[in-house]
């Protein structure tokens, strides 16, 4: 009875899809020489609408993506999404340090005009139509801050017209 083993358990489908942006290697230089260690930069999606990401860092570069997935999923957050999750609700600029990111709703068939750390949030996001220039600095851990809070700044018409206790069609 001691040789039994457990059965085997499938997990169910994964909640999110996961996309390394980038992949840094950091050394500290110490008496005896230099120590290398790596921080991954994780954006995780369920292409629904909900997006988070995370750092991670470690010795090794499995470890490291891997604890950046957990902290991704730990900070996921729902994006406004208009016309059936097609496209962003209007044009916003997002900030972080010396990154600028543009996003501007597209007409459908247009795609995602994205490259690099916008493009895997947009996609993972769900956005299938949008337009977007990365403004200033190029680093990719300023970038996905700049587009998330881009995204963040989002409002769709329902909302506003609920802050200023109106009708939609006032707003319009």
């Amino acid at each position: 009875m001691a040789n039994e083993r457990r059965p085997f358990r499938r997990r169910g489908p994964k909640e999110f899809e996961d996309v390394v942006v980038s992949i840094n290697r950091v050394s500290k230089t110490v008496k005896g020489g230099r120590r290398m260690r790596f921080a991954a930069l994780v954006v995780v999606g369920d292409k629904k609408g909900r997006v988070g990401f995370g750092m991670g860092k470690a010795a090794e570069v499995p470890d490291a993506i891997k604890k950046a997935t957990e902290a991704a999923t730990k900070s996921v957050f729902r994006v406004n999404l208009v016309e059936d999750n097609r496209t962003v609700p209007h044009a916003a600029v997002g900030v972080h340090g010396a990154s600028q990111v543009f996003l501007a709703p597209a007409a459908p068939g247009t795609g995602v005009i994205a490259g690099g750390a916008v493009r895997s949030i947009l996609e993972l996001a769900g956005v299938s139509d949008v337009l977007s220039k990365v403004i200033g600095s190029r680093t990719p851990v300023n970038v996905v801050y700049a587009t998330l809070d881009a995204l963040k700044s989002m409002r769709t018409v329902e909302e506003v017209a609920k802050i200023r206790e109106k009708k939609v069609a006032e707003i319009r």
